[in-house]
């Protein structure tokens, strides 16, 4: 087994030190003799039909073992056909690649079927790479990857944090007096690791979900989160409603026109000490043909809890180098010709050292949002730089390792 991964003592030698948070620092005192003994809290728990976990196993025609970041979640309404799914693995080289798909249906409800649109492995003239079309037995998936037959097993490799999922949903009426009404749908998917020495991480990961980034305003707590941004919508979706019905006339609005839609998720990418990369994934739909979408990511040193920006990740004055680099693999994911133009697939010349950037143990990602640099045909556009070429570049503090071999701890 090789995948490239960062032992603990290699990535950062002298980022800021970790904080205690709030939730770890509160003592414990033992009742006194006689006194009844205080209920222990509840283990935290995923929401129903909610869950993040990891399988490793070998790919057809591989022989290195990959480990697959899997994520699910529930159906919106009773008569939706299945969930949601999506995954990420990485090759030998830290480069991820990402998987979406359904999970579960009323007839078949351990089935998923993940598809790979990565363009590494999309053949050209094709619409989509490989479909993973997978079964869950207990801690195992079995089934097919491009037909060929390929059999997972969950794991938790040593250093990896535990996650657990949170999902809120609910359905807002435009018109509340209506019986007709149309409805607009809000979705909200969180992880939150547990563990007695993540509150630090915990409290950015919350903070970083309501687009907040300071650390020295208090975290805030998940479900009032999620009260405070349905009510929110709420107040703008039928603001929105009542002046487009205004608009008509006395004309009645079709239903179909106040179907909007909004939803925000968060995905692994990496979770492997000393590194946690997270997407911060925003999709709204306000009528039209389609909706927006873009991911914000994040990487996490997982040792203090805290982000690692572009800032602490590159050093100053090196964004000529890293656009050539960008420029370079561009050309590689575009299967162009080395000193073909970019600016006629792409709407750029040169590729933007953008600040969207997450680490995996083999490099760094640059994400970038549809309509940034390309058309929304082209979807995001994802482009994998390995340290080999990024070394020179790199923050003095920011160290990268060798091949590891990844162990596994019991389940």
């Amino acid at each position: 087994m090789s995948l490239f991964l960062l032992s603990r003592p290699v990535l950062l030698l002298a980022l800021l030190t970790a904080c205690n948070s709030r939730q770890n620092d509160t003592a414990t005192t033992a009742p006194a003799p006689g006194q009844p003994t205080a209920p222990r809290p509840a283990a935290p728990a995923d929401s129903p039909g909610a869950w993040y976990r990891q399988y490793r196993g070998v790919l057809p025609g591989a022989t290195d073992s990959i480990t697959l970041q899997l994520q699910a979640w529930p159906r919106l309404t009773n008569d939706s056909e299945s969930a949601g799914v999506a995954g990420s693995y990485a090759g030998t080289d830290g480069q991820p690649f990402l998987l979406n798909g359904d999970y579960g249906t009323r007839h078949a409800p351990d089935s998923l079927v993940l598809i790979d649109y990565s363009p590494e492995h999309v053949a050209e003239g094709a619409q989509a790479g490989p479909v993973w079309r997978l079964h869950r037995q207990g801690p195992q998936l079995t089934g097919t990857v491009s037909g060929q037959p390929v059999r997972l097993r969950e794991v938790r490799p040593l250093g990896s944090l535990a996650l657990i999922s949170k999902f809120y949903s609910d359905s807002v009426a435009a018109f509340p007096n209506q019986a007709t009404s149309p409805h607009a749908q809000l979705r909200l998917l969180a992880l939150q690791p547990v563990g007695l020495a993540t509150g630090l991480l915990r409290d950015n990961l919350l903070r970083h979900l309501c687009g907040d980034t300071l650390e020295n305003q208090p975290a805030p707590d998940l479900d009032e989160l999620w009260g405070q941004r349905l009510a929110a919508y709420t107040k703008d979706y039928r603001q929105d409603a009542g002046e487009r019905q205004q608009e008509t006339a006395g004309d009645t609005l079709p239903s179909y026109a106040l179907r909007y839609d909004e939803q925000q998720l968060m995905h692994v990418f990496w979770n492997q000490a000393p590194l946690l990369s997270l997407g911060y994934f925003v999709y709204s739909y306000t009528g039209g043909a389609h909706g927006s979408y873009g991911t914000r990511v994040v990487s996490y040193d997982t040792r203090t809890g805290r982000p690692l920006p572009y800032s602490a990740i590159f050093r100053p004055g090196t964004e000529p180098q890293l656009v050539a680099l960008l420029d370079r693999a561009a050309r590689r994911q575009l299967r162009l010709a080395p000193n073909a133009p970019l600016d006629g697939p792409l709407f750029v010349p040169h590729l933007p050292a953008t600040r969207n950037v997450y680490l995996t143990s083999g490099g760094a990602v640059f994400v970038y949002s549809p309509y940034e640099i390309a058309s929304f045909a082209q979807g995001e556009i994802r482009l994998f730089l390995p340290f080999s070429e990024l070394r020179p570049l790199l923050n003095p503090d920011l160290l990268v390792g060798t091949a590891a071999d990844v162990a596994d701890q019991p389940l």
